[in-house]
């Protein structure tokens, strides 16, 4: 069986369509293009800004035209990432699923469910004939995995009803989210000069690979392996017991996944040549023991390579390793008014060298709490200007503050325990969501995000629960139906 084969038929169909558009963040010019042709077939009313963002109006069906206006919202981008070896282009090539014992997944990518399942949903109901609801817009936004910068350009006026907001971007099934945190990005730039590399010395490259990965939001708690500070604390210790000359670094991809790939190319005295796989020996036999229950493949690697052209003079090069081995990462504080719920957390996203003599290294904050948002982002500042690095940061965004009042929470809590005769859980997430944005611009939008159940978002390991998505795609279909009617 193939996926569009799946039931319910015109979703699993619109989903199976849109993993054969590309779709990376910042280049969803197919995707959009595809959303106002489909809309032009359908006969629907549709508008585009100037940030790609896209407006689907449908009418309500017949006798329930009095029904308040309901916002369906997803986003169009998805994250690209692929396992080492994997030939795909995210630009040009088509997402390979298959099924796999109950779940949707990809051949060594992601398979875009987050948020591809969202908008396929919302497609379905825009295409639909014997659905009822009241007045629908579905709106899609653009780069939401790399900074929510559709929403953040989207126009107050942009949406031109709308009491209720549904967010189609949630990752279990069985939960309705009422809140998010907010985050930000802070960057270390590290200026270094070429410098020739010295005689008698070993040149090696060290990789860290077989970490699962994740999301650095809804996994940030679980303990996960980060390839950037694994690869620091390796070459950290070396440093502590003879001089080490880096030539290349590189490590994670994306400021919101936890790093799974790092690599360096270094070079020690040729008299400490033992040491390099002494202490990667030691360090692989604690790893194995910490992350035994969460990344058990992880594997360190060293390979003998040439003398390189040129290496990052010495004192920039131990600046860096400082910086990464000090940086903080993971889980800075818990919540106090819902029990579970990461507070305040920061990741070390990724190291990347550049073509004009700089290093740049990739962090991203996230708080509940707009304060503790800054707070942890000037510890990592204070860091990065220890060791001599030039710091800048994104603007960052909002969080979305829970209403456990909500209309459509309540409304959507005792639907969801009559259709399936269990209590959904309500909670407030750790990741990001454009509810915060819309919330800002908005603040009367009564509003709730729901989804089926994904795990491995933004890893290729990435996977799509097929019975959870039945059970949303009956719940949504109930939830529009019943709807209230306007009060004035």
């Amino acid at each position: 069986m193939e996926v569009k084969d799946l039931k319910p038929v015109l979703l699993w169909q619109f989903f199976d369509r849109i993993t054969q558009i590309p779709r990376p963040s910042k280049r969803e010019g197919k995707i959009v293009s595809f959303l106002l042709d489909f809309a032009e077939q359908q006969g629907l009313e549709a508008k585009k800004d100037k940030a790609g963002n896209v407006l689907i109006r449908k009418p309500a069906s017949k006798g329930r035209e009095n029904l308040k206006t309901v916002i369906l919202q997803s986003h169009v981008d998805m994250v690209c990432e692929k396992n080492a070896g994997v030939n795909f282009n995210f630009e040009t090539d088509s997402i390979r699923t298959y099924i796999d014992n109950g779940w949707v997944r990809a051949k060594g990518t992601t398979l875009g469910s987050d948020d591809g399942i969202g908008v396929a949903a919302a497609l379905a109901i825009l295409a639909s004939e014997d659905i009822e609801h009241g007045p629908v817009e579905c709106l899609f936004t653009t780069d939401e995995e790399t900074g929510l910068t559709g929403a953040y350009a989207l126009s107050r006026d942009f949406l031109t009803g709308g009491d209720i907001l549904i967010n189609l971007d949630s990752e279990e099934w069985g939960e309705f989210c009422i809140g998010c945190a907010g985050g930000k990005n802070t960057l270390g730039i590290f200026h270094y000069t070429k410098t020739n590399p010295p005689a008698g010395y070993f040149w090696f490259e060290v990789q860290v690979g077989g970490l699962n990965g994740g999301h650095s939001g809804s996994d940030i708690n679980a303990g996960l392996g980060n390839a950037n500070k694994i690869l620091t604390r390796y070459l950290w210790t070396l440093l502590q017991e003879c001089p080490l000359l880096l030539s290349d670094i590189d490590g994670g991809n994306l400021h919101n996944a936890i790093a799974r790939e790092a690599r360096a190319t270094v070079g020690v005295p040729d008299a400490f040549k033992e040491k390099v796989s002494v202490w990667l020996n030691v360090l692989q036999a604690d790893l194995s023991v910490e992350l035994a229950k969460v990344d058990k493949n992880v594997k360190l690697s060293v390979h003998s390579v040439e003398k390189p052209a040129y290496c990052i003079d010495a004192g920039t090069g131990n600046n860096l390793l400082n910086a990464l081995y000090a940086m903080p990462h993971g889980v800075m504080g818990m919540s106090h008014e819902m029990a579970g719920l990461v507070e305040t957390s920061t990741n070390l996203s990724s190291v990347k060298m550049k073509g004009d003599e700089t290093i740049t290294v990739t962090t991203s904050q996230r708080s509940s709490t707009e304060s503790l948002k800054t707070d942890i982002a000037n510890r990592v500042r204070a860091v990065f200007l220890q060791a001599g690095a030039e710091v800048s940061a994104t603007e960052g965004y909002p969080g979305w503050k829970p209403n456990p009042d909500s209309t459509i929470l309540k409304l959507s809590e005792s639907l969801f325990e009559h259709l399936f005769n269990e209590k959904p859980e309500v909670i407030a997430i750790h990741a990001g969501l454009e509810c915060g944005l819309f919330f800002e611009k908005n603040p009367k939008l009564d509003m709730i995000s729901c989804g089926p159940t994904i795990l491995g978002a933004h890893s290729p390991d990435e996977r799509l629960e097929i019975e959870t998505v039945g059970k949303w795609w009956k719940f949504l279909l109930e939830l529009l139906k019943a709807i209230p009617e306007k009060t004035d």
